[in-house]
């Protein structure tokens, strides 16, 4: 390995994120960069890429327009470059369809050299101040070592179930990530029922909501006190502001737990136009005067999944009610979101990585998670540190801006550092005119 090229930053994983970075890595000539995924290409939530579904943000939450909005490989000259400018001009709508959004990504990637798909990380050392990183190819089996400086994580979330549910995954019961590739058979069965409160609950819900005029009975069970919406006001989205992420960072983890756990309407609610849309298709359905073959039920919370002959039973506790109860059904979908998993070639360096009390990751304000603070750095694992922002696709490039500016030890994409309104925190100024006013009231007493 004596004459072998080591690479400035190898990520891991290509999601949106480390797509991201690939993208705005490509332009710097002096970082060598090659990222790695062990799927054979990409493509983004495959099991939810309903045909009118969108994005969440705006289409500036690309991968790069936000730290560099020449880039050549922005959303819009991706329209531009496939002649839908113009059509995307005249429908005047800020928010991508998903589809589009997942064909953009894999157009990114094809204009990119640093990107190899079909490539499992088994395992990473560390060694005379450089990561070993090994590698699989998936097709022919073929291991090799790459030599770098520093790693960029972005291995992504995986889909959280309880515990309970798990033994009768992919039988009549699914995660919402797989909604598509068992949609055929849902549409077989005569109760169907959705437990989840986000955008993947309702997306679903709103999908199968028109089936009910052929017979099936469609039951959605949310543990919160309401169907809620993604909040979405202008004062609120400055909350994901950087000024916003140095004041949650500088909070102690109590109060950062406490914090997130009242923010689950800022990153984890519906659309405000879905909830609308599904509320008028239940009207529609009910005009008629018959009762409408579906039901929405909300302070329910999932306690239980017993596996019958190809049917289940779900026991529910109701939270206001406080009261046990049960419901049979024939299908299950799971919206239960997603959760972070640490990668398990990480154990081979345990003993570089710095964590908490909690055995989480210890990550520092510039993302990185070493006890040097400078050598691997993580992209969608910091919610606990950084705030609810963390997943927002829009959070993507500020926070790759922020990682290339800490590895090349100068700010070559300009970020920004205060950009609200708002002030998030008691600043030196104003305790210093506290302070001043303080003692001019002492003087003159």
């Amino acid at each position: 390995m004596q004459n072998q090229k080591i690479y400035d930053i190898v990520g891991i994983g290509i999601g949106p994120f480390n797509l991201g970075l690939a993208a705005l890595c490509a332009p710097i000539n002096s970082l060598s960069t090659l990222f790695l995924d062990q799927a054979n290409e990409f493509n983004w939530h495959p099991g939810m890429m309903l045909s009118d579904a969108t994005l969440q943000v705006p289409f500036m939450a690309d991968l790069v327009t936000m730290a560099d909005p020449t880039s050549a490989y922005s959303f819009l000259n991706y329209l531009k470059q496939t002649d839908r400018l113009y059509k995307f001009y005249i429908r005047e709508d800020f928010f991508v369809l998903r589809k589009e959004y997942n064909a953009y990504c894999k157009w990114a990637i094809n204009h990119l050299q640093n990107c190899h798909f079909g490539q499992k990380v088994i395992s990473v050392n560390y060694i005379d101040g450089i990561y070993q990183v090994e590698k699989v190819d998936q097709v022919t089996g073929a291991t090799a070592i790459i030599l770098t400086k520093k790693i960029v994580l972005g291995t992504g979330t995986g889909p959280k179930v309880p515990d309970f549910v798990k033994p009768a995954l992919h039988k009549n019961a699914i995660h919402s990530s797989e909604y598509l590739r068992f949609k055929e058979s849902i549409l077989k069965q005569k109760t169907v029922s959705i437990v989840g409160s986000g955008q993947s609950a309702a997306e679903i819900f709103y999908d199968l909501l028109p089936e009910t005029e052929n017979g099936l009975k469609l039951k959605w069970f949310t543990r919160p006190d309401r169907f809620f919406p993604m909040e979405y006001s202008k004062l609120t989205l400055e909350l994901t502001s950087p000024e916003y992420v140095d004041h949650f960072y500088n909070l102690s983890d109590a109060k950062r737990k406490q914090l997130l756990g009242k923010q689950n309407s800022l990153f984890k609610g519906i659309n405000f136009e879905l909830i609308n849309q599904i509320f008028d298709k239940l009207y529609e359905l009910s005009v008629d005067g018959e009762k409408v073959n579906a039901e929405l039920m909300p302070n329910c919370q999932l306690n239980n999944l017993t596996e019958n002959k190809g049917s289940y039973q779900l026991d529910f506790y109701h939270t206001e009610s406080e009261k046990d109860f049960s419901v049979d059904t024939d299908f299950v979908v799971l919206a239960t979101g997603y959760k972070y998993n640490e990668p398990m070639f990480l154990t081979s360096i345990k003993e570089r990585i710095a964590r908490n009390a909690d055995g989480l990751f210890q990550v520092h304000r510039n993302y990185a998670i070493d006890i040097n603070g400078n050598e691997i750095f993580v992209q969608n694992a910091e919610l606990h540190t950084h705030g609810f922002v963390t997943p927002d696709l829009g959070m993507g490039a500020y926070r790759n801006a922020s990682i290339i500016n800490a590895i090349l030890g100068f700010e070559i994409y300009k970020v920004e550092k205060r950009i609200a309104f708002q002030q998030f925190s008691i600043t030196d100024e104003i305790q210093e005119n506290e302070l001043s006013t303080a003692v001019l009231q002492l003087s003159e007493g």
